[in-house]
């Protein structure tokens, strides 16, 4: 393994991310299907590639991945046999412990020879540079990959909470039967009980499971926003107020995972973009000298339609949307169907407010500024920041009809009425400060 396969694995699209890794490892670490749990993927925290060593039909579940945990320290590998879709095998799990909940890659080997601790080495550095790398991804909620994200898992929730009714009634209906006087066969009344009991069981573990890797709580996501803006803040002089969210502002209430992540990444953005472009320090503030960020206050509040993120400094009050669009927040939003509001006075600082709907998209949304052609796009860029016609023929070396012959296709393709809707569509999907 070099770093040609580790690039090869990081440059594919998410759905090859698992076979293009299985192909790297397969070279020193010969196995013939592998597994991924990782919290870090909240569409499909669960993966599988190549052919389950059980029976004919059968597959290999996130119960048999979550029963070697006890096994596999927080960070590091483990080698033996275990069960694997009904099957006793040889396995290889690699763990890593650079995500919040952890990440396992289970291989199912050819072989039970142990492998060297030089390609374990090289295996499990891997593994952490995919980890690692999802990690960032999520981090930073890529607008590319949030709405087709939140819409799949709101589809695989919605399978499994149908999964569940469907298989939660036949075993119940079953268990009833079963329970009847009437039959004879106590023995084998009794194992029939069991076997259902423990069908049930393990069914609510899986949604349990599921559960785990996919959602967030109000409170844990704010603390984990808190402990990644300490550092950067401390090291510019800029105090951080939190407004801990407690049982009024739904600390308790769980947040889909995208949802939690893109608010996350939308606050970073807007406190960088406020000590940026505002200015940070500390010292005092008297009559000719400039007024900077010296405070930033956070909050979060979740009720059962929206998480609401405020961001309050006490600078300058000159944050513009411009300074926002250059780090992506509204296009951000946008995939998800969240909003960004910017209340800046001068003189007494500036308020963003951001809220993400709870409730995830029928469809994910299409941007619509992919219907205008390279000119256009540089046309509606020039009419976000306000510009009038004459300035952009100007700037562009075009005549001022040109202009207008753009901005009436721009209006029309936009399905808009005005220059500011089409300006406000612009900041919306980030085109404003391309």
């Amino acid at each position: 393994m070099d770093l040609t396969g580790a690039v090869d694995v990081i440059r594919a699209p998410l759905s090859e991310t698992l076979p293009r890794l299985s192909a790297v490892l397969g070279e020193e670490i010969p196995h013939t299907a592998a597994a991924e749990l990782a919290s870090n993927c909240p569409h499909s925290p669960f993966k599988t590639h190549g052919p389950p060593p059980g029976r004919p039909g059968s597959v290999i579940t996130t119960a048999d991945v979550a029963a070697l945990r006890e096994f596999v320290p927080v960070r590091g590998t483990w080698q033996g046999r275990a069960r694997i879709a009904g099957a006793e095998v040889p396995v290889l799990v690699l763990a890593s412990d650079l995500t919040e909940r952890g990440a396992w890659l289970v291989l199912v080997r050819t072989e039970d020879s142990p492998v060297p601790a030089d390609r374990l080495a090289a295996a499990q550095a891997l593994w952490d540079l995919m980890t690692a790398h999802r990690e960032r991804m999520v981090m930073e909620a890529v607008p590319g990959t949030l709405a087709p994200s939140r819409a799949a898992a709101a589809a695989r929730a919605a399978a499994i909470a149908e999964l569940g009714d469907a298989h939660g009634a036949s075993l119940t209906a079953l268990l009833d039967v079963l329970r009847r006087r009437d039959l004879d066969d106590a023995t084998a009344r009794s194992r029939a009980i069991d076997l259902a009991s423990v069908a049930l069981i393990d069914l609510r573990a899986e949604g349990e499971r599921d559960q785990a890797l996919v959602e967030q709580r109000t409170d844990h996501a704010f603390a984990r926003l808190a402990d990644s803006l300490r550092p950067s803040l401390r090291a510019r002089g800029v105090r951080l107020d939190l407004g801990t969210p407690g049982a009024e502002e739904g600390a308790d209430r769980v947040l889909p995972a995208d949802v939690s992540n893109t608010a996350q990444a939308v606050v970073r953005a807007v406190v960088h973009a406020a000590l940026d472009d505002q200015g940070a320090g500390p010292g005092p503030t008297a009559d000719g000298e400039e007024q900077t960020v010296r405070r930033v206050h956070i909050a979060f509040k979740a009720d059962s339609d929206e998480l609401r993120a405020t961001v309050r400094d006490d600078g300058p009050g000159i944050l513009s949307r411009a300074a926002l669009d250059r780090r992506r927040v509204g296009e951000r939003l946008s995939a998800l169907g969240g909003s960004v509001e910017l209340d800046a006075v001068p003189g007494w600082g500036t308020t963003v407010t951001v809220r993400v709907p709870l409730a995830a998209p029928q469809t994910p949304r299409e941007d619509p500024l992919t219907a205008l052609g390279e000119r256009e796009l540089e046309v509606l860029r020039h009419l976000a920041r306000g510009r009038r016609n004459r300035d952009i023929a100007q700037d562009l070396h075009i005549s001022e009809s040109t202009v207008k012959f753009h901005v009436a296709n721009i209006l029309d393709k936009l399905g808009v009425s005005s220059r500011g809707e089409a300006a406000a569509l612009a900041h919306e999907w980030g085109a404003a400060s391309s």
